[in-house]
């Protein structure tokens, strides 16, 4: 999706509201698409019709005309059209031939570099749709490592690590995770460093398994090819770490992303194995296939080592977070009230809605272990996104820390107020961003 600043032209398909059709219908006539305003409230209304006006256009392509006259407006607007140009299909056969489709955005010239701003951000989340929507046998670790090193630049540096050095690290949750891939696992580290930047340094922790079977403790077939989006946490990291650094946010980020598959072998890590994390803690293994917080659990220490004042991690991590708040919002703990205020702002500015969840210690005990210092699951289906940020807590070191269990970062059915298909949707880019706004 373009964008452009402009009047409309009389070649432009122009797009108005009309309360008069149901939510979600579009109606065109001749040059005029008449949008139903989609059944959810403040901008998410306007982002909803502009998304189901641009989906309507997508096969065809052309330029769409809006207006806009405020912020929340054109915040709407742009991410709203490139929601719905969005098309899912990467690998089909006629997808590079797809028609483009153009916003041109008629609005009041101090909103101009607001609208740039928002077309910037909107890339960054079609990209993390794209990583989240590529297949395993495409996307391995090494795959998201190069990725993200093509956008490298300027102030924006990028290293990736492999097996070999994770193991020296003594990240041994990591490490046992990866030891039934084939497939070299990667600690990718981002760095932006800009001038002016203050006394934070926002440190953004990322989930990227490629692919998870559950391990020695499988998953059930059925949905198990959706796997493939659970690095949704760590493609939302690179691509709003690459959008803070093309925005020129006078904050200092350190991007952590823990990155491979988790899969049997005989080499495989079991139920029943003691781990040695990288902070010297020990971790029983109850269950293989709560893994996310193994690769976590080093990944966030070694953002706080390496100079991370405040801390922010996501992941699609439980199950439970999702049966509790499905598609629509994720989950975040957090362990500062003035932090978790920024969030909860950076989350309502944004639209990539979040909902606090309690973090309180006596959750701790579901992850008590009579073998090591912690196990990282409960034999109880009680409390599972909270026992399982209560574990994630052990990792985080003093500071300031939220964790955001990001329930609609992949989902399995269209979600019509953004006109999103299944798979990836971005989730988190935008939270991110702000996040890293507000800390500026």
């Amino acid at each position: 999706m373009r964008v452009l600043l402009r009047p409309t032209e009389p070649s432009d398909i122009r797009a108005r509201i009309d309360d008069a059709l149901p939510a979600g219908e579009v109606v065109r006539d001749g040059a005029e698409l008449r949008v139903g305003l989609a059944d959810s409230a403040g901008s998410d209304r306007l982002r909803g019709a502009a998304a189901v006006a641009a989906r309507s256009l997508r096969d065809k392509g052309g330029t769409i005309a809006w207006s806009a006259a405020a912020e929340d407006e054109v915040r709407a607007i742009v991410e709203g059209t490139a929601y719905g140009a969005y098309d899912a299909g990467l690998y089909k056969q006629h997808y590079a031939a797809r028609p483009a489709l153009t916003l041109a955005l008629d609005a009041p010239d101090e909103l101009h570099s607001l609208a740039q701003r928002q077309a910037i951000i909107a890339t960054h989340i079609d990209n993390a749709r794209d990583l989240s929507n590529r297949p395993p046998n495409d996307l391995t670790p090494g795959g998201l490592a190069a990725h993200a090193k093509s956008l490298a630049g300027g102030r924006l540096s990028v290293e990736s690590f492999g097996r070999d050095w994770i193991e020296a690290q003594g990240m041994g949750a990591f490490a046992a995770v990866a030891s039934g891939s084939a497939h070299d696992p990667q600690l990718i580290v981002m760095r932006y460093d800009p001038p002016g930047a203050g006394d934070v340094t926002l440190g953004l922790v990322g989930k990227a398994i490629t692919f998870d079977t559950g391990g020695i403790s499988l998953k059930q077939a059925l949905y198990m090819q959706d796997m493939k989006g659970d690095m949704s946490g760590g493609g939302a990291v690179i691509e709003a770490t690459a959008a803070i650094a093309a925005l020129g946010l006078p904050v200092r980020v350190l991007s952590v992303i823990a990155s491979t598959e988790n899969m049997q072998s005989s080499n495989a890590y079991r139920p029943g194995d003691i781990l040695r994390a990288s902070n010297g803690k020990t971790i029983e293994i109850i269950n293989t296939d709560a893994e996310g917080r193994l690769v976590l659990a080093d990944a966030l220490h070694y953002a706080r080592s390496n100079g991370a004042t405040h801390i922010f991690d996501i992941a699609t991590l439980t199950g439970s977070m999702t049966v509790a708040m499905g598609d629509l919002y994720g989950g975040f703990f957090c362990n500062d009230e003035a932090f978790a205020a920024d969030v909860v702002a950076a989350a309502d500015t944004s639209g990539d809605l979040t909902w606090r969840f309690p973090l309180h210690p006596r959750y701790r005990r579901y992850v008590d272990s009579d073998f090591a210092d912690l196990k990282n699951a409960s034999e109880l289906r009680e409390g599972g996104a909270a026992l399982a940020a209560e574990f994630l807590r052990e990792f985080t070191g003093d500071g300031p820390w939220c964790h955001v269990d990001a329930a609609p970062a992949y989902i399995r059915r269209r979600r019509p107020d953004y006109a999103l298909d299944q798979g990836g949707t971005g989730y988190g880019v935008r939270l991110m961003v702000e996040l890293a706004q507000r800390l500026s």
